[in-house]
């Protein structure tokens, strides 16, 4: 499935001139097709700051729209640079919570010239869906983003 996804994500890029639609259309193609991606988003580095700024997204709206650097999942990212998978949300200790639905995310960072911009944040109502496809999946749709950024 993830597999067809990306020939999708590829024609997304190549017919969208603008970014923010595009990443409009990613996020919303992933959240339809994935059946265990209940909530799609990109955070970016807000300027300067020591913080991400909520991009597009497809699911319920959230409240995390500014996120500190070292807070949450995101923001352990930003400052990691690694892919963060987390099975069971309730295990973790700096795990910022959307919604009560949500038992397990996925983070990974968006790089471009060698440096962290941003990042694909990914909720899953289902505990523990994440595998290592989707991890590659994700550095994949990071990867061909950040040729537009």
């Amino acid at each position: 499935m993830l597999d067809s996804l990306r020939e999708k994500v590829v024609l997304i890029i190549k017919q969208r001139p603008n970014v923010t639609p595009c990443l409009q259309e990613i996020c919303e193609l992933l959240k339809k097709e994935v059946p265990y991606y209940d909530w799609v988003g990109f955070y970016f580095r807000n300027g300067e700051k020591e913080e991400l700024k909520l991009g597009p997204y497809a699911g319920e709206p959230t409240d995390h729209v500014i996120i500190p650097f070292g807070k949450g999942i995101c923001g352990q990212v930003a400052l990691s640079n690694q892919n963060f998978v987390v099975p069971d949300v309730t295990a973790q200790d700096n795990y910022i919570a959307c919604s009560l639905t949500v038992k397990a995310e996925i983070v990974v960072p968006l790089f471009v010239n060698g440096e962290n911009v941003g990042q694909i944040d990914i909720d899953s109502n289902t505990p523990n869906p994440f595998t290592q496809d989707d991890e590659r999946f994700l550095e994949f749709v990071t990867a061909e983003v950040a040729k537009i950024l």
